[in-house]
């Protein structure tokens, strides 16, 4: 057995020669010695031949990944079940020799934007430079598997100096070679990835799913404070990753038993100083961790598939509130309601929020459908459109969120039918002390009023912020200088001091000319 190491050597070695470039550079000087030596005959065979010769040793690269059988150990891409098992043997032989070995998850930043920006052909291409890079930078005795389009695993074999230091320097490596830029469709398009590693030594369970397990919990780790940042396992990642499955559990849980439910914010005209409407904003009513907001459990709904569920809760529990509000005596004109891209991609969403809205007897030009910027400013996808083109059409209004942060067209705006567009918080922030902020708002402010779009600025904390946006013909302001997200048991109080207030409140004029 130890005499068939060498000999792989050897024709590994020959297959490199025979199939590489200095190889293919002789041919023509190999057809003209034989045309030379043995006239045409020679030259026809040596011609015939080459191709035969060329195949043969290529396919012996195929025979030593796929013969581990017999003694051979797989380097370079392997496919997902034969890495499972060499890393499984790559385990068992540390115990043997006491080296460290590691396994390696990398995954690549913004795959999602490169698909939805330059579409399917530019990501496959992203996705096979992305495979290459790796490869060129992994020892030779090293193996990896590519598990999705835009993630690899790493096996790396053990050796006496693999440490914690070692894998960072590896992963560093792996990052500065992703981090060349690539082209696509002439320009240059810029990289980086996300890596998390885990060495054996660190593994409380010596099964390959565990190893892998760990990798992919360092990866996250790495994702959520990067993007190209890198993790190592350890056992607070551990803790932190049981943390949140807990709470991934809880979520599933809250959904069902009212824990997860809208607190309501309002939104007033500029012009009458009336309530126009309330946002519903998520909320996570813990029993034990308290009141917490979108930013903790959106991640674990997202993962868990539950983004259609959630909005599905969001838009009970809202309609629900129209009718509380109007039994009370409030006629409240409109509730928004966020939907999310997995919401927006279901085919029967329209004819659900048909049924919906006539199970609490509401009109659609009650709900106003916010969806994010993001959405519109991304490849054109037919079910989305499709979507929110039915919306606009039944009557609902489309809102556009966060408007100004990312690139959505102004034809984007019109094919989507948008109602009105919220102005982000970060251009109303001291609106009525910057002059910049202030040419920035107008701009908007006459955009959409040549569009004869509605306007909604968010964020409005100070009754200066508030004042300005309402002389510049915002014609709705929203934010905590106005009112605070409240569950709809506040809701009420809230409405009667509101109008108590409007009674002897002067009007705010408006700019002109």
């Amino acid at each position: 057995m130890p005499k068939r190491v060498p000999v792989e050597r050897l024709v590994e070695t020959l297959r490199a020669v025979m199939t590489g470039p200095p190889a293919l550079a002789f041919v023509p000087a190999i057809c003209l010695a034989a045309f030379w030596l043995g006239g045409e005959m020679a030259l026809l065979l040596v011609a015939l031949g080459a191709p035969c010769v060329f195949v043969a040793f290529g396919s012996l690269k195929e025979h030593s990944i796929t013969t581990t059988a017999k003694g051979a150990k797989p380097s370079g891409a392997v496919t997902n079940d034969v890495f499972f098992q060499e890393l499984q043997a790559l385990h068992e032989a540390t115990r043997k020799t006491g080296h460290s070995a590691a396994c390696i998850a990398v995954a690549l930043d913004g795959y999602e934007d490169i698909l939805d920006l330059h579409g399917q052909t530019a990501a496959d291409f992203v996705s096979l430079q992305f495979g290459d890079r790796i490869h060129s930078v992994i020892r030779n005795q090293d193996f990896v598997t590519q598990v999705q389009q835009n993630k690899f695993l790493i096996g790396l074999q053990p050796s006496p100096h693999l440490d914690l230091e070692a894998c960072i320097q590896m992963s560093g490596r792996i990052q500065s070679t992703i981090e060349e830029p690539v082209l696509i469709n002439g320009a240059s398009v810029y990289l980086s990835c996300s890596i998390g590693f885990c060495l054996d030594t660190t593994l409380f369970d010596g099964e390959a799913e565990a190893w892998v397990e760990a990798a992919n919990a360092a990866l996250s780790e790495a994702q959520r404070n990067g993007p190209s940042t890198i993790r190592a396992y350890s056992a607070d990642t551990r803790r932190r990753s049981l943390v949140r499955a807990n709470l991934r559990k809880e979520f599933e849980a809250a959904l069902d038993n009212g824990q997860i439910r809208p607190w309501f914010q309002p939104q007033v005209s500029t012009e009458t100083g009336e309530i126009s409407g309330f946002e519903a904003l998520a909320r996570w009513e813990h029993p034990e961790k308290g009141i917490m907001g979108p930013q903790v459990f959106l991640p674990f709904a997202e993962q868990a598939a539950l983004m259609e569920r959630l909005g599905q809760v969001m838009r009970h529990h809202a309609f629900a509130a129209m009718q509380t509000w109007a039994q009370d005596g409030f006629v409240i004109p409109r509730v928004t309601v966020n939907f999310s891209s997995d919401e927006l991609r279901d085919p029967g969403l329209v004819d659900r929020l048909k049924w919906e809205l006539d199970q609490f007897d509401l009109t659609p030009d009650r709900l106003v459908v916010e969806v994010l910027e993001t959405v519109f400013s991304r490849r054109p996808d037919d079910v989305i459109t499709r979507n929110v083109t039915s919306m606009a059409n039944l009557g609902c209004c489309i809102d556009l969120d966060d408007f100004g942060t990312g690139h959505a067209s102004i034809a984007s705006i019109k094919r989507f039918d948008v109602s009105r567009i919220k102005i982000d918080r970060s251009f109303v922030a001291k609106v009525d002390q910057d002059p910049g902020q202030q040419q920035l708002v107008s701009a908007i402010l006459t955009m959409a009023e040549r569009l004869n779009l509605e306007t909604l600025a968010e964020g409005v904390e100070t009754p200066g912020e508030h004042a300005l946006m309402a002389q510049l013909s915002s014609d709705h302001v929203q934010g905590f200088g106005i009112g605070k997200p409240m569950p709809i048991e506040k809701t009420m109080d809230w409405i009667k001091s509101h109008r108590a207030r409007m009674k002897d409140a002067p009007k705010i004029g408006r700019k002109t000319g």
